[in-house]
């Protein structure tokens, strides 16, 4: 076991392990850390505590201090740093007229470098672009192409629940989700409703998947034949969570009636889903 830290460098990031180097922070502390890429600032996201020796990526890196003052100062003056710098790549591109749209722009702590976060629909030349910001900034220069869902990251924005994006408030990886998720949970397939902004599949299919598997595993679904007390018939209308059923009885010119799946005994399942019709 190994004493560690968590640190996060952004608000909705993943968390990294360092070493306390025998001090003691607490969640929420601004600190300053070594990472291969030189002193960085971060906030601690779990104070100290042990974790297996497999669960480390070595040589693990070290805390420098806990931020002081001028540390909090210094990081200040890179955000206000970066906004600038936003503007004047800005310019850049539109001077150089590439096919690129520019995200985000990253300080590093010490200032040696900054990252230039862009979208585009594809490859970019942008030589002529790095040298000339390299002339303007005087520093390292790097421009990173990202993809539509890191650019959702981080602008941020409301989604269609009414709540600002997941991937901007706690999500620190992006999950894998798929069409399929959608269709066993029984939602429309109407790609206007399963999107986010970014235009990707809504991360939030992911959160309740495991469950939806578990209710399929022993739920009718539609087309299934069942029994009932008033007979063998098939069913027409599945709600998961609730556990009701619409069943029609066969040979019977009734209308489907409502039935919980407990009172029902499968005889035989339909190969499509709700969803899948």
């Amino acid at each position: 076991m190994t004493e560690v830290i968590s640190v996060k460098f952004k608000e909705a990031g993943r968390s990294y392990y360092f070493s306390p180097a025998g001090k003691t922070v607490a969640v929420g502390d601004k600190v300053i850390v070594e990472t291969a890429a030189g002193n960085e600032f971060g906030t601690v996201s779990e104070a100290n505590h042990t974790v297996e020796d497999d669960n480390i990526v070595k040589p693990l890196k070290k805390l420098i201090r806990i931020a002081d003052a001028k540390d909090l100062k210094k990081e200040e003056e890179n955000r206000k740093k970066e906004a600038e710098a936003l503007k004047i790549c800005e310019e850049m591109i539109a001077q150089h007229k590439l096919d690129m749209k520019l995200v985000e722009v990253e300080y590093s702590f010490d200032a040696s470098k900054i990252v230039f976060f862009f979208t585009s629909d594809g490859r970019v030349d942008f030589r002529e672009l790095v040298k000339d910001l390299a002339a303007k900034f005087h520093t390292r220069i790097e421009l990173r192409q990202i993809g539509v869902r890191d650019e959702a990251r981080m602008l941020g924005g409301i989604g269609i629940c009414g709540q600002p994006y997941c991937c901007k408030r706690f999500l620190s990886d992006f999950q894998p989700v798929s069409i399929k998720m959608a269709k066993e949970q029984g939602l429309s397939l109407n790609p206007t409703k399963i999107s986010g902004s970014c235009g990707r599949l809504m991360c939030c299919l992911k959160y309740e998947q495991d469950a939806y598997e578990y209710l399929n595993s022993f739920t009718p679904n539609v087309g299934a034949t069942v029994k009932t007390e008033d007979g063998i018939g098939t069913v027409t209308d599945v709600n998961l969570i609730t556990g009701n059923l619409f069943v029609k009885l066969n040979d019977s010119e009734a209308p489907p009636f409502k039935i919980h799946r407990d009172k029902v005994k499968l005889i035989s399942r339909s190969r499509k889903k709700k969803g899948q019709e």
